[in-house]
């Protein structure tokens, strides 16, 4: 049997039964496990309430004659001393014995090999059977010992390696795992299932031979193949959601380390499988590109974690409820949470917090703004040139079109006339909490954010302008059933004009839809509203698209934790959108929702493109689109024409 990683503090009596710590399940919000909280993964379970077969098993292949001896099988110890004189090792242990060397490993050393040790863990096993029945040390010892990974006891084993209780295994699964014990790693089904097979057949055949069952069920039960659940009996593979749940808990202070809490959370297993695989697909991708000059995470270094990181984070915007979380490609290898610990500059994915501020100062999304060369004296003497990715710059073009095509200099003027304090109001606001710098090129996202806020900020445009904070626990209880923490949704806070959030988010629906995040296209059909901004840092360390469906808000970002270029040219149209589109595809948001509608009070005109006025009959059907103002911020023609409205009165035919 296999020494267990973290042993509780011993009684000081080799004999006693001791407390053994537990885990705290989490859970889906559609009541799936997504994950256990503790060191040791252990659910307590009582004998009584698992099937005949399941201690069967162990009993028949780690200590036959279990019910017959003291707590020392002599019969065995004689067997073992003759074959081992014959030069082949083998042990001796009773469950007892291995139960006390197990759960008192500071009192009764089981790597000492020597006399000495197995004559104190004999007397400590007889002593045991003198204070316990032969059913309480049996139900200890199921609960206690070790199958593998974290999985500690019998539940924990059969949640993780088939999905269900253990009051549910069957004969063939209930083997299965009574081959663990011998060595959990060489055993493990779900990396060695051959060799797994070969033990629990084993265990099924002397199960038949010591009558537990008929030689007709152990062959039926022989026959069947192994299999084990997907993702280790998860519904969806969280680790980095469960971590900030438990972070959560414990400033709540819950100690749900200690274990025997259900936590019941927001995430979606559906949109946290589409996030896993969307990000794991888009990292390969980038990393398959040619040129990539980074070690990949297919052929780093042993480990190393110097290579292209991500984070996803997606919520539901109508009550910030999060759905899906991944703060990293390998959780094991780095539990670094980038989505919530991270501290990124966002590129222009910022800009929106920009153009919000405009709009709201009655700036008309058609306002023409040159983008052109700027030369900007700052304060330390140095002066600030900002530049566009393509290294172009297109002259007069309308804010809409400055955002659609995310022009830096549009932005920075905007910012200038406006004031950075007005940008910095609008992002708090919007819900963005970290330092934002007052200088212009925090206007293109210079001061960084956390991935996390970001996302929650631009629900606020999903919202029409109601701020939502996120959410990931809404009930914890304890082991009674007891409710002893919950968090119930927040009603939306409105903190901007809906106006001022719809045309905002209709300039970032363009942007979907003709401009820098077209790629998003590729995977989510026109007929579904998406709304986005992409960003892209000046040394291309850093990429991101955060984008909305009428349903589900969510942000991607890529690059290393150590900040440095990606590749040539890397930008979050092409990295990060494809990733939030696929995540979209999977995750099925924005199928069967209401489409985006404006607010009440907004104002709407068809305008040309080419030149932000409003159309004429002259005007080519390519170059029409639908604009939105505030009131009185419409064309001075469209005022006139309603004043003239007002004073003559309608024509009545």
């Amino acid at each position: 049997m296999a020494a267990q990683e973290t042993p509780p503090p011993s009684s000081g009596e080799p004999w006693r039964i001791v407390a053994m710590p537990q885990s705290s399940q989490v859970y889906a919000r559609d009541g799936s496990l997504i994950g256990e909280i503790g060191r040791q993964w252990r659910t307590l379970v009582s004998l009584r309430s698992l099937p005949r077969y399941v201690p069967q098993a162990f009993v028949a292949v780690e200590d036959q004659r279990f019910y017959q001896h003291d707590g020392v099988d002599i019969v065995g110890v004689a067997g073992a001393i003759k074959d081992a004189l014959g030069g082949r090792l083998r042990g001796a242990s009773t469950i007892t014995q291995q139960l006390v060397g197990n759960m008192h490993p500071d009192i009764i050393d089981r790597t000492d090999r020597s006399p000495m040790r197995k004559l104190r863990e004999q007397a400590a096993a007889r002593e045991m059977e003198k204070h316990y029945t032969k059913e309480q040390i049996l139900e200890a010892y199921l609960n206690f010992i070790h199958f593998g990974s974290r999985y500690y006891g019998i539940e924990s084993a059969a949640r993780h390696y088939f999905g269900k209780p253990a009051a549910r295994l069957t004969l063939a699964e209930a083997a299965t795992l009574a081959a663990l014990p011998k060595g959990p790693a060489i055993y493990d089904p779900a990396r060695h299932p051959d060799r797994a097979r070969t033990r629990r057949n084993l265990v099924l055949s002397l199960m038949a031979e010591q009558r537990y069952i008929t030689a007709a069920q152990a062959a039926a039960a022989q026959r069947e193949p192994v299999v084990v659940a997907p993702n280790a009996g998860l519904s969806a593979p969280a680790p980095y959601f469960v971590d900030v749940v438990r972070v959560q808990a414990e400033r709540a202070g819950i100690k749900v380390a200690e274990g025997g809490y259900r936590i019941q959370t927001t995430l979606d297993p559906v949109i946290q499988l589409a996030a896993n695989e969307a990000l794991r697909e888009g990292t390969a991708e980038v990393e398959a590109r040619p040129g990539y000059r980074h070690p990949t995470y297919a052929r780093k270094p042993k480990g190393s974690t110097d290579y292209l990181q991500g984070a996803v984070v997606a919520l539901d915007p109508s009550s910030g409820d999060v759905r899906a979380l991944v703060g990293g490609r390998d959780y094991a290898e780095s539990p670094y949470n980038r989505a919530v610990s991270a501290m990124r500059q966002p590129g222009s994915a910022f800009k929106p917090v920009v153009y919000a501020a405009a709009i709201a100062d009655s700036l008309p999304p058609n306002t023409i703004v040159p983008d052109t060369a700027l030369a900007i004296p700052l304060p330390n003497r140095t002066t600030y040139r900002p530049e566009n990715a393509d290294g172009k710059f297109l002259g007069p073009v309308t804010m809409r079109e400055g955002l659609v095509l995310s022009r830096n200099p549009v932005a920075v003027q905007l910012a200038l006339r406006l004031g950075m304090d007005s940008v910095t109001a609008m992002a708090r606001s919007l819900g963005i909490a970290s330092f934002i710098a007052p200088y212009p090129s925090s206007a293109i996202g210079a001061s960084v954010v956390q991935p996390l806020d970001l996302v929650s900020a631009f629900a606020t445009f999903a919202n029409l302008g109601s701020r939502v904070e996120p959410r990931f626990i809404s009930t914890i209880e304890d082991q009674a059933g007891k409710v002893v923490w919950q968090m119930r949704p927040l009603a939306p806070t409105p903190m901007i004009d809906p106006k001022v959030a719809f045309i905002v988010r209709d300039m970032m629906r363009d942007a979907v839809d003709r401009g820098t995040a077209t790629a998003v296209r590729r995977y989510v059909p026109p007929s579904i509203p998406v709304a986005g901004k992409t960003g892209t840092t000046n040394d291309n360390a850093d990429v991101w698209f955060v984008g909305m469906t009428p349903d589900l808000v969510a942000g991607v970002w890529l690059g290393f934790d150590t900040p440095k270029t990606i590749t040539p040219g890397a930008a979050g149209g092409s990295l990060a959108a494809p990733i939030f589109g696929r995540l979209v595809q999977k995750a099925g948001a924005g199928r069967g929702v209401a489409a985006w509608l404006p607010p009440e009070g907004i104002v709407s005109a068809e305008l040309d493109r080419a030149t932000g006025q409003v159309a004429s009959d002259a005007t080519p059907p390519e170059r029409r689109y639908t604009e939105y103002f505030l009131p009185s911020t419409e064309p001075p023609i469209l005022r006139m024409d309603a004043w003239r409205i007002l004073r003559v009165g309608p024509i009545v035919r």
